[in-house]
């Protein structure tokens, strides 16, 4: 199963853990873990390629490992960006347990 945990400051997102392999399918054609990795990466690539945030990541393929904490010091608008995309992958990733709820569990710490 994979597991999402979103950990919070207050009512902000400050980082997310996503951990382990759904075993829905095969390695390579894994529809849930394929979907995590995609909203994982496009927010991943959006703050540290496109916004130039510097968020640190972690990733560890062969565990199914990826973290992510945003930087401190972030001007308002980073911070709405980075709060609204964080929300939105939070629902996604929440819809995403209602569609499969024995590969995939969502969580706020």
């Amino acid at each position: 199963m994979t597991t999402a945990a979103f950990h919070m400051e207050g009512d902000r997102i400050v980082s997310f853990d996503i951990s382990g392999h759904s075993g829905y399918g095969e390695e390579g054609s894994d529809i849930v873990c394929a979907a995590v990795s995609a909203v994982a990466g496009m927010v991943e690539c959006t703050f540290n390629e496109v916004l130039g945030l510097a968020a640190a990541v972690k990733l560890e393929p062969d565990s199914g490992h990826l973290s992510l904490r945003l930087p401190g010091g972030l001007s308002e608008m980073d911070e709405n960006t980075c709060q609204t995309m964080l929300v939105g992958m939070m629902v996604y990733l929440t819809a995403l347990h209602e569609d499969y709820p024995d590969y995939i569990e969502v969580m706020e710490v």
